[in-house]
């Protein structure tokens, strides 16, 4: 190495972070051996702050934009001649980094592994995911480097940060789902009230690696293929029993309906309606009961071979009373009109 070379590296120069990048949040300033002459300038960018590490401590924090003149016990050319006798090392050593200020907003998350809970209201396991967005800063910028970056870290991107972050708020919706019980009916409307708990939680957490979480927001839930499909029945279940309660029968006689109607559809129609009519009977007279405000009887037992009772459709006439089962057999869908209308002739016909 020449004698210009030697020299040349301990001029003053411009210390400056001066093309970050979107993902960059902690950068060390490369010199040669740590070695910063007086006289050097320190530049700190608006939303930028610089930390200071000199013979191994943590001498300045810089939070705010300002030009700075840096003075340290090494003196260019008496530096140069004694590195010239001991191996071109100095024993002072100051390292600059500098790292953001400023919000890092709007940082997408999620969790990685579903998390298992069971409705408390329906009892089916529920494997749920969250997802959001959050934010932070660098609170304690000391604190942030002496517990968590380091003295070896060149460089520190906010994804790096994004997974400590993550790992940490998996454990903690986690404990607030299996604390609250919510039912998977409410757990997307309260999504606000479980992302206000989720900052309280994590805020101190985070607090001990100097950062702190500014904002947190659970902007949707997401669940695996069985539990979609889980819910999905859940959905129709609750449907039809609040149909049914609307109608003045039970979920149970609802059921009877949809069976009826779907074998009348399976096994051709009219025909097989016909031979099934005899099992609507009972839940017929219940709706017959229910529309004249009647207070319905307890149901029994269809017979083997139905019989048809005068009094459950309040006629004597046999005619009337299939008129009356065929018009409850089309008003449930068991039916068509079509259906209905040509059977319904072929009855009058018979007068």
């Amino acid at each position: 190495m020449g004698l210009f070379n030697v020299f040349k590296g301990q001029l003053a120069q411009v210390i400056q972070w001066a093309d970050p990048r979107p993902g960059d949040l902690w950068y060390r300033f490369p010199s040669s051996l740590d070695e910063i002459k007086d006289g050097s300038k320190l530049i700190v960018a608006p939303g930028q702050g610089a930390l200071l590490v000199y013979e191994g401590k943590v001498a300045e924090v810089l939070t705010e934009a300002g030009s700075f003149q840096l003075k340290t016990d090494n003196h260019p050319f008496f530096t140069t001649l004694v590195r010239l006798r001991q191996g071109f090392e100095s024993e002072h050593k100051l390292q600059i980094y500098f790292f953001r200020t400023t919000q890092i907003v709007n940082i997408p998350w999620g969790t990685a592994t579903p998390i298992l809970i069971v409705d408390p209201i329906y009892k089916v396991p529920v494997e749920l995911g969250v997802h959001g967005v959050y934010a932070f800063r660098v609170a304690d910028p000391s604190h942030f480097f002496t517990q968590f970056i380091g003295a070896g870290v060149a460089n520190y991107e906010v994804s790096a940060l994004q997974s400590v972050i993550v790992e940490r708020a998996y454990q903690q919706i986690a404990s607030i789902l299996h604390a609250h019980q919510y039912p998977i009916t409410e757990i997307d409307g309260r999504l606000p009230e479980i992302s206000r708990e989720l900052q309280s939680t994590m805020s101190p957490i985070l607090g001990e690696l100097g950062i702190e979480l500014t904002d947190v927001r659970i902007t949707g839930t997401h669940y695996d293929k069985a539990t979609s499909q889980r819910i999905a029945r859940v959905a129709d279940i609750t449907a039809e029993s609040l149909a049914a309660s609307e109608a003045g029968i039970s979920y149970e006689e609802m059921q009877r309906l949809e069976a009826l109607r779907d074998a009348a559809r399976n096994e051709g129609g009219i025909g097989a309606a016909g031979l099934q009519m005899g099992l609507g009977l009972e839940l017929g007279k219940k709706l017959t009961q229910t529309v004249n405000g009647e207070e319905p009887a307890p149901a029994t037992p269809a017979p083997e071979a139905p019989q048809v009772k005068t009094e459950d459709l309040g006629s004597d006439d046999p005619l009337l009373r299939r008129l009356t089962q065929l018009k409850l057999l089309l008003s449930e869908g068991v039916i068509t009109q079509e259906d209905y209308d040509k059977k319904k002739q072929e009855l009058l016909d018979q007068l």
